[in-house]
């Protein structure tokens, strides 16, 4: 297994200071705030920190009924986009903006025609807001609906767009691969979060000075590293966060469980999350015997997710490729556990040789691999010389390299200087 040495992030150092004032950019995002993107409210509050001025679209508005402590600190408003429900909607929207924007680009009938409608009409909307609240850069998060949005929004309103890929938009079964580089080829760059993904993109044909390597950040000062206890009790204190979802492999770590109670050891699970498989894995547990040793916690704000994962003895992140295609990118749990100096181990999928360096960084095995994953996590739990250098070593790398101050310049070095381009431009 070849396990290539962690990158270095791209941007510039976080204490380096500017005078050039930054554009207003207006975030794109389907829907916000949404329980599962913490990495999101990261990257905007590091980037206000900075001084970035920031405004936040939503496309939808939130369906999470929980949601996490940070949010109350975000300073940029949040204007949601109406959903058409009729044509003539659209047309009223397509007016409007005619109006407010002082005409539309010559190609626009055909730029709409090619869009969805709703689509189209959140777009007139957004360009509509961006022209009158002096928004000089738009960026969405996927390469989904927030992005063809954005993408026409910076069209209708003469201005330029940029988006972050992830994992679900570039690798699912359903992802359209002419489309990504439609949009990558109009935008002003191209923003991805791991290694695997710029080669991912450069292979679709993106150019490769279009597509940025910027990792997703940790707030440092909120992910402290804790002094470890041994917890007295002989009891390996396993801990997993994610979506109940094919492609977070928790059947595999609840199978590894069974492995390690079967042999004799005493194991407590805890798999924070909730999801579509939520009912599957109640079954396998129970069809297993590991009730009270294997516990399905359901959704916690983002405060108690970190006092969950620092108390774990160590992490799993058994992330397998779907059958639908769908893989995670770099699981942002997982760098929040090093943070944390909680070890982890995690499969070689994807972005996660790039921050797990076996035995330096956490312990890799592969995807769909009961035993060994069983074999990975009773090996930290009790090798106390390797799980103390695990954590020196990952904590050092999240330091260096996943600082979300860091994310925050290098993201602000790529925007556009604030200069509008005449409409249609």
């Amino acid at each position: 297994m070849t396990r290539p040495s962690p990158p270095a992030l791209t941007g510039t150092d976080p204490d380096a200071t500017s005078s050039t004032p930054g554009p207003r950019v207006g975030y794109v995002l389907k829907m916000y705030p949404r329980f599962s993107e913490t990495f999101i409210v990261t990257e905007i509050l590091a980037r206000e920190a900075a001084g970035a001025d920031l405004e936040i679209f939503s496309l939808r508005a939130p369906t999470d009924p929980h949601f996490h402590g940070a949010l109350s600190l975000v300073q940029a408003p949040v204007r949601y986009i109406p959903r058409v429900r009729r044509a003539e909607e659209l047309w009223q929207r397509l007016r409007r903006a005619e109006e407010m924007l002082g005409g539309l680009p010559p190609e626009t009938t055909e730029l709409l025609l090619s869009a969805d409608a709703e689509d189209a009409a959140q777009a007139l909307d957004v360009a509509v807001q961006a022209h009158q609240r002096g928004i000089t850069h738009l960026h969405a998060h996927f390469a989904s609906v927030a992005t063809t949005v954005a993408r026409l929004a910076a069209r209708l309103a003469g201005i330029t767009y940029s988006f972050t890929t992830h994992a679900k938009d570039l690798f699912h079964s359903a992802v359209d691969n002419d489309d990504v580089r439609a949009k990558a080829a109009d935008a002003h760059h191209v923003v991805t979060i791991s290694r695997y993904n710029v080669g991912h993109l450069l292979g679709l044909g993106v150019p490769d000075d279009q597509v940025h390597l910027v990792y997703n950040g940790l707030d440092l000062q909120t992910f402290r590293a804790l002094p470890r206890q041994n917890n007295g009790t002989g009891t390996i204190r396993i801990v997993a966060v994610g979506r109940l979802i094919e492609k977070k492999g928790f059947e595999d770590l609840i199978d590894a469980c069974h492995l390690l109670h079967a042999a004799g050891r005493s194991v407590r699970c805890d798999i924070v999350g909730s999801g579509e498989r939520a009912d599957a894995l109640a079954g396998r547990i129970s069809a297993l015997g590991l009730e009270g040793v294997v516990n399905l916690r359901g959704p916690l704000p983002q405060e108690q997710v970190r006092q969950v994962v620092a108390g774990g003895d160590v992490l799993a992140a058994p992330c397998v490729v779907g059958s639908d295609g769908n893989t995670d990118g770099l699981p942002t749990v997982v760098l929040e556990a090093m943070a944390l100096g909680t070890p982890c181990v995690t499969t070689d999928v994807t972005g996660l040789v790039e921050v797990i360096d076996h035995e330096r960084t956490g312990l890799l095995v592969p995807q769909h691999d009961p035993a060994s994953l069983a074999w990975a996590l009773e090996r930290l739990s009790t090798d106390t010389d390797l799980a103390d250098r695990v954590r020196a070593q990952a904590r050092a790398l999240i330091e260096s390299t996943f600082d979300s101050r860091r994310q925050a310049r290098a993201l602000a070095a790529l925007d556009p200087q604030p200069a509008r381009a005449g409409v249609g431009a």
